[in-house]
């Protein structure tokens, strides 16, 4: 299935699609392994790294930028985040890693019924459209 997103991060990617809850990346992510830290949270335990994260939105603390920078670094973090909601402090974090480390985490909006569809497929891969901010989200 071909869905049409909107990039706030440009870039590509390609991974098994995970989606979950809104996550903090604020003590809720440990950027060292790329596994999902808080003890609420249903993915308790899960590794992102490599992963395309599909969630509504990002949850909670504007210091979740500096930690999704630290893992994208890493390398420990999601190859992309796909939201159906923007969110400015995710949007950092990439914006930052980007610039300072020359590493890509694509994150793109869906509509909310593209989103509900992308949590059901295996993979996805997220390319360039044709404008400069359309994404499309090819999964399976």
């Amino acid at each position: 299935m071909i869905l049409d997103g909107t990039f706030l991060v440009a870039g590509e990617a390609r991974g098994q699609v995970f989606a979950t809850a809104p996550l903090s990346f604020w003590g809720g992510y440990d950027p060292e392994s790329g596994r999902v830290i808080d003890r609420s949270h249903p993915a308790l335990g899960e590794t992102l790294a490599g992963r395309v994260l599909a969630m509504r939105s990002g949850r909670g603390s504007s210091s979740s930028s500096t930690v999704l920078a630290e893992a994208i670094r890493l390398g420990t973090a999601p190859v992309a985040i796909v939201l159906s909601e923007p969110d400015p402090i995710l949007v950092i974090g990439a914006i930052v890693a980007a610039r300072l480390y020359g590493r890509t985490c694509p994150i793109v909006v869906l509509s909310s019924a593209d989103h509900a569809a992308l949590g059901r497929a295996t993979t996805a891969t997220i390319t360039p459209g044709e404008t400069e901010t359309r994404a499309v989200v090819t999964a399976a």
